[in-house]
């Protein structure tokens, strides 16, 4: 019988999971099935520039995974039980799948990578969800975009968050329309976990773009033509851009597994699931201990490493081998400012900011390397040449070989 893989969820790291595993296992051996409720890849560290306008390249699925024995299944997961090991989805139409009640389908595994990741988070705060964009999904950055489009000159887009994502989304916006008045709107300094030196160029870029920053201004209120800070301030703003931190999916916490206070799935050094060992979690889904022992932050850099360490644990086990001892760590942080400006601010292992950072141009083409890698890396799960290791069958008879004792 083949071990049944279903990966949830097609971001960066459950795809890269899926073309891991697929390179690594024989498909006699496994049966490997990918369900995500898009056809095609999303660069999620886009939607800034997908929200001004800029055209962002294809990536079917069909395309991606032809040839590497992967399964993909377009559909939207609604429920996990992990105590009977099965997932419930409703195909990409709504309508579910044949024989399932009130147009459901139930798929059963045998291992389990949650990768489901995480949305926009609202913070609680009052008008968000009824007159704030959002940037964390391609619907979002898409309703932005036609939002953006029909402003007028002189109009103030706020963006509310001084993170990586609100900068991100502050500055394109700024260069690709810069008859808008863009203002950012952060709880903390501008740049305050950066060094000196990365903080410095991001001041200059702000200045020379013309975007005003309200600093210490946590903002307590979205209204449709304003937003309002928490010292009674009010900012005009004709859009309103939240970037305020995410949310992880909520299906990992209506289950059995442990999980934090925020719903990440609590896991160990191979990403297994501490209470079902037949549960890895992967990427914003994953409460990962790294160096410090301090928490991974939600990030493109955080959850492929994370994807490489589960598909590896999950071959390790089915087929006797080893199981990776890789510590995940951070080395630099990645940001753009537009398309001709970015910064390469260099930290320490556990992500503190460290004297040396690349700035301007040098630092926009790097960070353009480092997206275009990443998703080189999803869209060509096939090309890698590695040698596909057996199930070890005394695993496979039996019956869940991803139980097997570490």
């Amino acid at each position: 019988m083949q071990h049944r893989i279903i990966v949830l969820g097609a971001g960066y790291t459950g795809a890269i999971a899926a073309g891991r595993l697929a390179k690594r296992l024989r498909r006699e051996d496994v049966a490997i099935t990918l369900v995500n409720a898009e056809p095609d890849f999303v660069e999620r560290v886009r939607m800034h520039q997908l929200a001004v306008g800029r055209q962002l390249k294809p990536r079917p699925f069909s395309e991606m995974f032809a040839g590497t024995g992967v399964e993909l299944k377009l559909a939207k997961v609604t429920g996990v039980d992990v105590d009977r090991k099965t997932v419930t989805v409703l195909d990409a139409s709504g309508a579910g799948g044949a024989g399932g009640a009130g147009g459901a389908e139930e798929l059963e595994y045998d291992s389990l990578v949650y990768a489901l990741g995480s949305g926009w988070n609202d913070q609680g705060v009052p008008g968000t969800t009824e007159h704030a964009h959002q940037i964390a999904s391609r619907p979002g950055a898409l309703r932005l975009r036609e939002r953006l489009a029909g402003l007028d000159a002189g109009e103030t887009v706020a963006v509310v968050g001084g993170g990586l994502t609100g900068v991100e989304a502050a500055t394109e916006i700024a260069e690709a329309r810069p008859d808008l008045d863009v203002v950012l709107a952060a709880r903390g300094g501008l740049g305050d976990w950066l060094s000196p030196k990365g903080s410095r160029h991001l001041r200059k870029v702000f200045d020379k773009l013309g975007i005003t920053v309200h600093e210490h201004a946590a903002v307590a209120a979205v209204q449709a033509d304003r937003i309002a800070t928490a010292d009674g301030t009010s900012i005009p703003a004709a859009v309103t851009v939240w970037t305020a931190g995410f949310a992880v999916h909520p299906i990992a916490k209506a289950t059995t597994l442990e999980v934090t206070g925020t719903g990440q799935i609590v896991v160990d050094r191979t990403m297994r699931s501490v209470s079902h060992p037949d549960v890895y979690a992967i990427g914003d889904a994953a409460r990962v201990m790294g160096p410090g022992d301090k928490p991974l932050r939600m990030s493109c850099a955080s959850g492929v490493p994370t994807a490489w360490q589960a598909a590896d644990a999950i071959t390790g086990r089915l087929t006797g081998g080893k199981l990776p001892n890789v510590p995940i760590r951070y080395f630099n942080q990645c940001i753009s400012l537009g398309r001709k400006e970015g910064l390469i601010q260099y930290v320490t292992a556990d992500d503190r900011a460290v004297s040396a950072a690349l700035t301007g141009r040098v630092a926009a083409v790097y960070k353009e390397l480092i997206c275009k890698g990443a998703a080189w890396g999803v869209a060509n799960p096939k090309v890698i040449p590695t040698r596909r290791r057996p199930v070890a069958r005394e695993l496979a008879r039996a019956g869940s070989a991803a139980n097997a004792p570490a």
